[in-house]
């Protein structure tokens, strides 16, 4: 059973269209450094440009707008107040985006002490926002598997903002990690927690809810969202290990591991798949058909994966790490992201002004707020771009190409998200121009 939607919890709108909007912009950044460093930065996972536009996307497109999605989810979903949203939006956004810029420069410069002060910043940054996400979650009456979902994703993300900042210290600080733990599995952890552990259980998370809510779809069978979720963590858990286990027995069971996270990442793209395929409504949308690619590129990844697996001459090549990248973060997460951005503002839009306006002045209809013919040309743009990203992978004389195409796509999504904002403040203010002429003073 699902937690019911308390609506009038939601933070001001301001709270998560600052992480919305900034979130596209570092992905444009992105494709400019592929394009700018060309074949360069496809040569292996470890190049200066591949680092950078690794953690472009991942601390700062996807975690902007994650963070953002969350100020608003826990809200609605745990139907409780979080602690001075607005408060906590103004502290965080502004050091989760100068983190990012810090870790990008300093993988692309090769500066430790940027290292250093990237792993501060995000410290702060994400110490704040998983305290009040932890205190609202844990506090909340709400009961479901969505908030149990929702809980495991903030530790997840706990975890990976835990190693990463030993990693930037390490890095910082250019001391020798083996010491302790070997550097290799500590940034097999990190990021598998990123992915898995925080990214994919926050997908899962939100789509149990949203995916039947917004695609019409039949509600996700009770046994995999029981236990969906309680086997991904188990497998993290287990994957996690090898920090501690000796050298010589890791590979024994690693693999073994992997293969079951594999599956499990797998049956949920499947299910999403089988249930998108019995939706009521016949009509594609954007939102729609990016979910569908986001699923087949998870379908992907994990076929991939364990081809590497099976083939160590495929697997142990320097750029397949990099094929299992573009799927799981072009492909997966920001398929989901932006198709789920075409969703989100336009509806917190409509919910805003509705609650300002009520019947006096109606807001407009959810598909006026961003036209559905730019939704589908950026989303076919999206599409392109993953598949020259794939293809530059196999053929690295693509890249720039595949770079100035993701840049392309990152921008335009931008604009139209900048369109939903002009159209939601436009229509704001007529409402308090006529609560003004009406009674003297503004809606609060």
């Amino acid at each position: 059973m699902q937690p019911a939607l308390s609506f009038e919890q939601a933070p001001p709108i301001s709270v998560p269209y600052r992480f919305f909007l900034t979130a596209p912009v570092f992905g444009a950044v992105a494709g400019l450094v592929l394009a700018w460093f060309g074949p360069v930065a496809l040569q292996s996972r470890w190049s200066p440009g591949a680092l950078a536009m690794t953690h472009l996307i991942v601390v700062d497109f996807m975690l902007q707008a994650m963070c953002g999605s969350l100020l608003q989810f826990v809200a609605v979903v745990a139907g409780n107040n979080i602690w001075r949203p607005h408060l906590v939006a103004s502290l965080v956004h502004p050091m989760i985006t100068a983190g990012a810029v810090f870790l990008a420069t300093a993988f692309l410069l090769e500066q430790p002490i940027l290292f250093l002060v990237a792993a501060l910043v995000f410290a702060a940054a994400l110490g704040l926002f998983l305290t009040v996400m932890a205190i609202a979650l844990l506090r909340t009456p709400a009961r479901g598997m969505s908030i149990h979902i929702l809980r495991l994703a903030v530790f997840g993300l706990l975890v990976t903002v835990a190693l990463g900042a030993t990693l930037a210290v390490t890095l910082g600080l250019q001391a020798d990690a083996a010491t302790t733990w070997s550097l290799l599995a500590m940034i097999n952890v990190h990021v598998a927690w990123g992915l898995a552990g925080w990214a994919l259980m926050l997908v899962i998370g939100v789509s149990i809810l949203v995916v039947p809510m917004f695609q019409l779809t039949p509600a996700y069978p009770d046994w995999m969202t029981r236990a969906l979720p309680a086997g991904l963590f188990l497998i993290l858990c287990l994957w996690s290990l090898q920090l501690f286990a000796p050298k010589d027995t890791v590979q024994a069971w690693q693999s073994g591991v992997a293969l079951a996270g594999m599956l499990l990442a797998g049956a949920y793209a499947i299910t999403t798949l089988w249930l998108q395929s019995r939706r009521r409504r016949r009509l594609t949308d954007a939102t729609f058909i990016l979910w569908r690619v986001a699923m087949l590129s998870l379908l992907a990844f994990a076929m991939s994966w364990v081809i590497f697996d099976l083939v160590p001459q495929l697997g142990d090549h320097s750029r397949a790490p990099l094929w299992l990248g573009v799927l799981a973060l072009p492909g997966v997460f920001l398929s989901v992201i932006t198709g789920m951005l075409y969703k989100i503002m336009p509806f917190l839009n409509w919910l805003h002004l509705q609650q300002q306006g009520g019947s006096a002045i109606p807001p407009p209809n959810m598909k006026q707020m961003i036209p559905e013919a730019s939704m589908r040309r950026q989303m076919w743009l999206h599409i392109t771009a993953l598949g020259l990203l794939l293809a530059a992978v196999l053929w690295p004389a693509l890249a720039s190409t595949a770079g100035l195409a993701f840049f392309a796509s990152c921008i335009w999504l931008e604009w139209n998200l900048i369109g939903a904002a002009r159209v939601y403040a436009r229509f704001r203010d007529k409402i308090r121009a006529a609560a003004v002429a009406q009674h003297g003073t503004p809606p609060i």
